[in-house]
C-alpha cells in the first residue's frame, strides 16, 4: 500500500488487475504521476493506494506485454472505492511470454505475442523468427523458418495451428527454395511454445513443440504490408451478433533480388504465394463450428551461369571457377481443410471434433552440369598479383540430374475434451489418422575429375566390344514407394493446483499417452509429469518446474526411406527420456520489470536414427541405430533495458552426441586411421568402433539479442537490432565416413537492423474525404540485412581434385541487403 501524505483527509482506491483470460497480472505497475508515487500489484494481482480525498487523479496501468490504461477517480474524505482493471495485449511492444501474468503451470511452456513480427528486421517473417530468439532454438540459416531446438533436428519440431498439426516440406533441399511457412502472423491470436519436458497433451516429437492460436475477431480490421521482398494482405470481422466471424489473410514473397547478390550468379525465379481462411459460426450458446482452409503455390527456378570460390590449404591454394549449363525446376504445392465442431455443456467443461485433411504435391526437375576451372592462387604478400591465379591446373566436371516426386494425404479424426473440477483441469484426446504416400525417386550424381571417371574402352579390330563398360556414377538412386498407414494415438491428463496459506502454491500435471504406429503394428506408452511451486514472497517473485517424461516419435515417411530411395522394414519408434528443471525470477532494475529465466536439461535418446544435414534437407541412414544423449543450458534476461521498450538476451550452452550401433573406421598395420574411401584393401590390417562422437546439430554455444530502442524526444523513430553469435556445427565431407566430423564450420555470426518511423497512429485525424481516415496505424521501415557483410557458410560442395581427393567449395548464404516496408493497418 503507498501512502502520499500523513495528517491530511485521504481516501483508498484498491482492486486486481488481470489480463484479458482473467488471470491475475503480478507487478503491474500502478501510478500516480502528478504525486510520483506508485504501487505493484502482488502475486494475486492486488494493489491499493491512499490519496487525498476531494482531489482528481489519474492512475495509470501498465505492464510489458499489454496496452496502458487510465482511470480518472474523484474520492470523498474516508471513501474506499474498488476499482478493477483488466489490461489486453498490445501491438505496440513485442512482449516474452514470461512475462504474462499467467498463472503457475508444472511444464515448460512459454506464451509469446505474434503482433510485432512486422516490426522484427527479418526476411522470411512470421512467427518462427520470434521462436528462433528463445534460448536453447538455433537457426544458422536466414533463408529458412526451420530451427533446431535443443541438439534435435528439423523434423523433431511439433506445430499446432487451431489443434490441426502442420507438417513441413519433404523435398526442399535449401532455404531458398522453401518460400513460405505455414503461419500467418497477421492472423495469430496466441502462442504456446515449449523446448522440451512438455505435457502429455502434445504430441510425441522429441524436440520441441509450437501451438498457434488464430483470432476469432469481434470487429472489422486488416492489414497490408508492401516491401521489396513481397507483399501480403488481411481482412477480418464480425456480425453484429458475434454469430459469424471471418479471418481471411494472403501473402506473396520473391527473394529474387537478395538470391541474385549470391556467389551463384544466374537467373532466379522464386515465387511463394498462399491464401488462408478462418471462419466461425456460432450455431447456439453451447456449440460453435469452424472451418480453416489453406492454400500455397511455391515454385522456385533457377538457371545458374556460373561461381567464384577460394578453397584448399594455405599451402595449396586453390580458386575454383564454375560454369553452369541446365536449370533447376522446383514445384510445393499444399492444401488443407478442417472443420472443428465445439460443445460447451456448462462453464467447466469443453469438448471438441475436428476433422482434417492435408495434401501435398511436390516435385524436384533438374539437370545441371557444373565444370569446375581448378587454378593455384597467389598468396605472397606484397606481390602485385596477390590473390590471383597464378598456374591453372585442371578442369572438372559434375552433372546432377533429378525427377523427384512425392505425393501426400493426411486424414485425421480427432476429440478432445477438457473439464475443471475443484482444484483439477482434467483433459484428454483420442485421434485416428490415414496417411497416403506415393513418393518416386530418380536421381544420379556424376563427378569427373579432368576425365578420369570415364571408363576405358578396350580396343577391338574392326568394330567395338560386345560388352561397354559402365561409366562410375556417385549415386544413382530409383525408387517408387507406395504407402497406406494407419496411425492411433490418445493421451489423458489432469493438472491439480494446491494453495498453501501464506506459503505459496503447488501445480502437479500427470499424464499418459499411447500410441499405435500402422508400420510397424506396435504400441508405444509415454508417461509424463511435471511439478511447479510459487513460494508465496513478496520480496522475491519467483518460480520453480521440473519435468519431464518419455518421447515416442514414429517416423513419418522420411526417417524409414534409406539412401538409394528404399524403404526400410525393421523401422522402430525413436525414444527420448527428458527431464528439465528450472526457474523464473521476477526482478526489477532501474525501477523497472525484468524476468531471468534459467532451464537445466538432459535428453537420453535410444532407438536413434542417423541423419546427416545438407543445408535444410535430412537425409537419414534408415537401416542404421543408435544411441545418443544432449544435455544443456538455456538462459534469458527479458525487460525494459529502454523505459518502456521490451528488449532481450538469450544464452544457451548444449551438447549433443550419438553412438551409432555397428559403425567403425579403417586403421593400417601401424594404427592409423585411413581415408573412408581414398585406400586399397591392402592397406586396411583392422576395423575398429567409432564410439561416441557429436551428431550434426551439436552446437556448442549460441547468444542472441533483440534490442530496441527510440530516438529521444521523437517516439514515432524506432531502430529494432538482432544480434546472432552460434560457434560451428560439424562438417562431414565424402572424404570421410558421414558418422565421422572432420572439422567444423565456422561460427554463425549475424547483425540485422531496423529502422521505422510511425507516420499515421490512432491519435491522427483527417478529413472526411480523406481515404487515409480509415489507416489506424501505418509505419515505414528501412531494415540492413547482414550489417557486417559476413559469409557466413551454410553448407560445402564437394568437388574431386587431380589428386583424387575432395575439396569443400563454401556455400554462403545471404550478403548484406536493404529492404524498405511500408505496413498500414485499418
Amino acid at each position: 500500500m503507498v501512502t502520499v501524505a500523513q495528517n491530511l483527509p485521504t481516501a483508498t482506491v484498491y482492486g486486481k488487475v488481470t489480463d484479458g483470460q482473467g488471470h491475475a497480472v503480478e507487478m503491474a505497475n500502478v501510478v500516480v504521476p502528478e504525486l510520483l508515487v506508485g504501487y505493484t500489484t502482488d502475486s494475486r494481482g492486488y494493489y491499493e493506494l491512499k490519496l487525498l480525498s476531494d482531489s482528481t487523479w489519474t492512475i495509470h496501468f501498465s505492464y510489458i506485454g499489454y496496452e496502458q490504461k487510465q482511470a480518472t477517480v474523484r474520492l470523498k474524505r474516508g471513501e474506499k472505492r474498488k476499482l478493477d482493471i483488466v489490461l489486453h495485449s498490445t501491438a505496440t511492444v513485442l512482449p516474452d511470454a514470461v512475462i504474462s501474468g499467467r498463472g503457475v503451470e508444472a511444464s515448460s511452456l512459454t506464451h509469446l505475442n505474434a503482433k510485432q513480427a512486422t516490426l522484427l528486421p527479418t526476411m522470411g517473417g512470421g512467427v518462427e523468427t520470434l521462436i528462433k530468439t528463445l534460448p536453447g532454438v538455433v537457426s544458422n540459416n536466414e533463408l529458412s523458418s526451420q530451427y533446431r531446438v535443443r541438439g534435435g533436428n528439423f523434423d523433431e519440431n511439433l506445430i499446432y495451428v487451431n489443434g490441426i498439426e502442420i507438417y513441413r516440406p519433404f523435398l526442399v533441399g535449401s532455404g531458398q527454395q522453401e518460400g513460405l511457412s505455414f503461419v500467418n502472423s497477421q492472423l495469430v491470436e496466441n502462442i504456446e511454445f515449449s523446448a522440451g519436458g512438455f505435457a502429455a497433451e502434445y504430441g510425441d516429437k522429441m524436440s520441441s513443440v509450437l501451438d498457434v492460436t488464430y483470432k476469432k475477431p469481434k470487429e472489422t480490421a486488416g492489414s497490408l504490408t508492401l516491401s521489396l521482398l513481397g507483399a501480403e494482405a488481411h481482412v477480418e470481422g464480425a456480425t453484429k451478433n458475434e454469430k459469424f466471424s471471418y479471418l481471411v489473410g494472403a501473402r506473396y514473397k520473391n527473394t529474387a533480388l537478395v538470391l541474385g547478390m549470391m556467389n551463384t550468379k544466374g537467373d532466379y525465379k522464386p515465387n511463394f504465394a498462399d491464401a488462408q481462411a478462418l471462419f466461425n459460426f456460432k450455431l447456439s450458446e453451447r456449440w460453435d463450428l469452424s472451418f480453416l482452409g489453406y492454400y500455397s503455390k511455391n515454385r522456385y527456378m533457377l538457371i545458374p551461369q556460373n561461381a567464384r570460390f577460394n578453397s584448399g590449404t594455405l599451402d595449396f591454394p586453390i580458386q575454383v571457377n564454375v560454369y553452369f549449363d541446365g536449370q533447376e525446376v522446383d514445384d510445393y504445392t499444399t492444401g488443407l481443410g478442417a472443420m472443428t465442431l465445439s460443445y460447451k455443456p456448462n462453464k467447466d467443461m469443453n469438448l471438441k471434433w475436428i476433422a482434417s485433411a492435408y495434401s501435398a504435391y511436390e516435385t524436384e526437375t533438374f539437370d545441371i552440369q557444373e565444370q569446375y576451372h581448378f587454378g593455384i592462387r597467389n598468396t605472397s604478400f606484397g606481390s602485385e598479383d596477390l590473390g590471383e591465379v597464378i598456374e591453372d591446373h585442371e578442369v572438372g566436371t559434375m552433372i546432377k540430374h533429378a525427377r523427384n516426386g512425392f505425393y501426400a494425404q493426411v486424414y485425421n479424426l480427432d476429440h478432445k475434451g477438457l473439464y475443471s473440477f475443484d482444484q483439477n483441469l482434467l483433459k484428454w484426446g483420442v485421434r485416428f489418422q490415414h496417411q497416403d504416400i506415393d513418393d518416386v525417386v530418380d536421381e544420379w550424381q556424376l563427378m569427373d575429375s579432368a576425365g578420369y571417371a570415364l571408363p576405358h574402352i578396350p580396343d577391338v579390330i574392326g568394330g567395338y566390344p560386345e560388352v561397354l563398360p559402365e561409366i562410375g556414377m556417385d549415386f544413382s538412386h530409383k525408387a517408387h514407394n507406395v504407402l497406406s498407414i494407419n496411425n492411433l494415438d490418445g493421451f489423458v491428463q489432469n493438472s491439480l493446483t494446491i494453495p498453501f496459506q501464506d506459503k505459496g502454491e503447488l501445480v502437479i500435471t500427470a499424464g499418459l499417452r499411447a500410441n499405435y504406429w500402422g508400420y510397424n503394428k506396435k504400441v508405444y506408452v509415454s508417461p509424463r509429469a511435471g511439478i511447479a511451486y510459487k513460494p508465496e514472497d513478496e520480496k522475491r517473485e519467483t518460480v520453480y518446474r521440473l519435468s519431464g517424461g518419455v518421447y515416442h516419435q514414429t517416423p513419418f515417411y522420411r526417417e524409414i526411406r534409406k539412401m538409394d530411395g528404399s524403404l526400410y522394414d525393421k523401422a522402430e519408434a525413436q525414444r527420448s527420456y527428458q527431464i528439465v528443471a528450472g526457474n523464473d525470477f521476477k526482478f526489477r532494475a532501474w525501477n523497472r520489470p525484468f524476468i531471468l529465466t534459467s532451464e537445466a536439461y538432459f535428453k537420453y535418446f535410444t532407438h536413434v536414427i542417423p541423419y546427416d544435414i545438407d543445408n535444410v534437407r535430412i537425409r537419414y541412414y534408415a537401416d542404421q541405430t543408435a544411441r545418443a544423449y544432449a544435455t544443456g543450458l538455456d538462459f534469458k534476461v527479458n525487460g525494459e533495458f529502454v523505459k518502456g521498450i521490451d528488449s532481450w538476451a538469450s544464452l544457451s550452452f548444449m551438447q549433443t552426441k550419438e553412438d551409432i550401433y555397428g559403425d567403425y573406421y579403417l586403421v593400417d598395420a601401424e594404427g592409423k586411421k585411413l581415408p573412408f574411401y581414398n585406400h586399397t584393401d591392402d592397406q586396411v590390417a583392422d576395423t575398429v568402433s567409432l564410439g561416441w562422437h557429436y551428431r550434426p546439430s551439436n552446437q556448442l554455444m549460441n547468444f542472441s539479442l533483440f534490442f530496441q530502442d527510440y530516438i529521444p524526444n521523437a517516439p514515432t523513430w524506432r531502430v529494432n537490432m538482432t544480434l546472432t553469435f552460434g560457434t560451428g556445427l560439424p562438417i562431414n565431407n565424402n572424404n570421410s565416413d558421414f558418422y565421422n566430423p572432420t572439422g567444423h564450420y565456422k561460427a554463425y555470426r549475424r547483425v540485422d537492423i531496423g529502422f521505422s518511423k510511425q507516420l499515421i497512429s490512432e491519435a491522427s485525424s483527417f478529413s472526411k474525404n480523406n481515404p487515409l481516415r480509415y489507416v489506424r496505424n501505418m509505419f515505414v521501415s528501412v531494415d540492413v540485412f547482414n550489417l557486417l557483410n559476413i559469409p557466413n557458410t551454410i553448407s560445402y560442395t564437394w568437388v574431386k581434385y587431380i589428386d583424387n581427393y575432395y575439396y569443400g567449395i563454401n556455400n554462403y548464404l545471404t550478403p548484406r541487403y536493404v529492404n524498405v516496408k511500408l505496413v498500414m493497418e485499418f
